[in-house]
């Protein structure tokens, strides 16, 4: 069944995921939908030093929004920063230096942010694909750390002042590539068999497309939405997939259209029209498995999911705040 998966989805990919699906996509939006001012709204963007990441940021910065860029590398952050107000001329651009993959890091960032910002709009695209098992200095795989709990537990930590908030929103950048998995609870760390750090970070995407629907179910006052870029020339993708860069690189789609639909989930009146909980790609709910593909999962495995994320979490939130 996985050769079946990946074809399907590597020829929809070609068709749909590149320069030319943008482009093909691109002329049934409206132009209205993004020509918004968003001055007074807060927007937190992960993993926005470079590629979709900074996109965004600097597409929020133009239209007047108050932007926090969380990096984990302060120096490129800086530089990224220094960029985005140069271009855009929006002073209101806050860099906070954070490692998604440090659950710890994030619990203690979040307790300060509570406490000095407000928040509308949360972006989590921070991710990473490390092609060999690698364990953080938790003991976790680098991957899941980064992907999915640091995605799980900044959310979480951060849901009580995006509830405070009207037209709060939560958007997570996911990847096509999850449409080749289905959810795997039994080895979230991927300590069982031979390591494939491309499924590795595919059943990481397919998680955050269930953490994404858990949430909206749960939270009725938050839009939350999880989308999929496209194949995009990004810095990631050229060191993380080097063989398929370059099979690629003449038809991937540029950083700016990668970004445009989590621009318009971020500041468009039209994406909160649609229920909350979907998987986007290009400004369309797009659904979340192939046909016949056979990775429909069990509501309990998708509840056992937030409950083992739940309690990584709340280990890590007591050894942060020294209890």
């Amino acid at each position: 069944m996985s050769w079946y998966r990946n074809a399907v989805w590597f020829v929809k990919g070609l068709r749909e995921y590149t320069r030319s699906g943008y482009e093909s996509a691109s002329r049934h939006f409206d132009p209205a939908d993004v020509e918004v001012n968003v001055a007074g709204r807060s927007f937190l963007v992960t993993g926005a030093n470079s590629g979709i990441g900074k996109a965004t940021a600097k597409e929020i910065a133009r239209r007047g929004g108050t932007v926090h860029l969380l990096c984990r590398n302060k120096e490129r952050a800086e530089v990224a920063k220094g960029e985005i107000v140069t271009e855009t001329g929006n002073q209101n651009i806050f860099l906070h230096v954070v490692d998604i993959s440090n659950p710890k890091e994030i619990w203690k960032f979040a307790e300060k942010f509570k406490n000095e910002h407000k928040l509308n709009v949360l972006i989590n695209n921070a991710g990473c694909m490390v092609n060999n098992r690698e364990l953080t200095e938790d003991g976790l795989e680098k991957n899941f750390a980064t992907n999915t709990l640091g995605t799980y537990i900044l959310t979480t930590a951060l849901l009580p002042l995006l509830e405070k908030e009207a037209d709060a929103r939560v958007i997570t950048v996911s990847s096509g590539g999850m449409l080749v998995q289905k959810l795997n609870i039994s080895d979230l760390q991927s300590g069982n068999g031979t390591f494939d750090g491309t499924m590795v970070y595919a059943q990481n995407k397919r998680q955050q497309v269930v953490l994404t629907e858990q949430w909206a179910k749960a939270h009725r006052n938050i839009h939350f939405s999880v989308m999929h870029p496209g194949w995009a020339d990004t810095p990631a993708v050229r060191s993380s997939m080097p063989d398929f860069y370059q099979k690629m690189k003449n038809t991937l789609r540029t950083e700016a259209q990668g970004a445009d639909t989590v621009v318009w989930l971020a500041v468009s009146s039209q994406a909160i029209k649609l229920p909350s909980g979907l998987f986007f790609q290009d400004r369309q709910p797009v659904p979340t498995h192939l046909p016949l593909a056979s990775t429909h999962s069990p509501p309990e495995d998708e509840e056992k999911l937030m409950e083992v994320l739940e309690d990584f979490s709340q280990k890590f939130k007591s050894t942060s705040s020294g209890t």
